[in-house]
Order: C-alpha cells, then structure tokens, then sequence
C-alpha cells in the first residue's frame, strides 16, 4: 500500500490535481494507493510541551489526541509514500508543516527503527499563483527526510506553467515505485 499525504483545502486545485496523477500512476501499475487530506483531518500544530519535548522525543509518542499516531502507523506499513503540499510563501502549508514537525520530532531519534526510516518518499510542491517558491519549499521537505532517516526518490515542483507535464511526470514516478 503506498500512501499520499496532500494537504490543501481546494479540493480542485493543482494540489489536489497532483494527488489524483500519483494515485493513478500507482493504480495503473498495479499497487493500492490511499489519500489522505490532512487539512480535513484532525491534526494539531506542535504544543511544545513539558521541557520543550514532552514524550515525542523520550516515548516517540506526542500527547495530542488527533491523526499523527495514524499518520506513523500507515507510513510505517506503507510501500512508499508521497508527500504533496501547496506551497505557501516558499514554504510547505501549515498543515503540512503541523504534520513534518510533529512527525519529526517522534521520529527522528527513532532512527533506523523509525516508521519512515528507508521508506521511499516522493515530494510535491504545487504553486499555483506565481509558481514562485517550488524549490525552497522542496528543500524544506528534502530536510525533513534526512531527519527522519527517509530516502527522497522524486523531488516534483508544480507550477500552472509546467501542470501538464509535471502531472504527468507525478503519474511516471507512482509508477517506478511500484515496478522497483
């Protein structure tokens, strides 16, 4: 099962758009694929708490009662997955953000026992707009799967200018997860 985590409210947009094409890829090469929206789903901003790490660090667990331990069990269990956000000031959105911190911060001392430790992992950065901050925001991401001991495989920036063949290029890489 591979997953995708987007996270945008338009639900027609160009994010949404680059969901669709790498759930397709993933199906019309074979694999099972599910998406999962996380800015319709209960997820919380970091709390900060106790000394600073509270039990994210020491259990590998946070306190806040929403989709995170969801979120890690699938990625644990998946194939591979895609992370797909709009980008927002050069920047990944803040669901996104609340999702790759929280994440982050009980997983990363996990190491090579983490539930994203080795996993395959594509990055999306869709800007509509201007196009501009496709890259600064695919860094941030890139970032974020060193820290987490994952392999980035597809680095994919999204623009209205390049949507035809970057949709398509979205749909290819799907597909190579799932042949390799």
């Amino acid at each position: 099962m591979y997953i995708i985590i987007t996270s945008s409210p338009n639900t027609d947009g160009l994010t949404a758009a680059c969901g669709k094409a790498a759930y397709d890829g993933f199906v019309a090469a074979g694999g099972e694929a599910e998406i999962i929206d996380i800015s319709a789903a209960k997820l919380e901003p970091c709390l900060i708490c106790g000394n600073g790490w509270g039990t994210c660090r020491d259990q590998g667990k946070c306190v806040t009662n929403d989709i995170l331990p969801e979120l890690q069990e699938k990625i644990r269990n998946s194939d591979g997955v895609f992370l797909i956000t709009p980008v927002y000031w050069q920047q990944p959105s803040e669901r996104m953000k609340y999702f790759l911190d929280r994440f982050r911060r009980c997983e990363a001392f996990k190491r090579n026992e983490g539930a994203a430790a080795g996993k395959q992992i594509a990055l999306v950065a869709a800007a509509g707009g201007s196009g501009n901050g496709t890259a600064t925001c695919l860094v941030e991401m890139e970032l974020w799967c060193r820290h987490v001991n994952a392999i980035p495989q597809e680095r994919v920036g999204v623009t209205r200018f390049n949507q035809e063949t970057a949709l398509e290029a979205i749909k290819q890489a799907a597909a190579r997860f799932v042949k390799e």
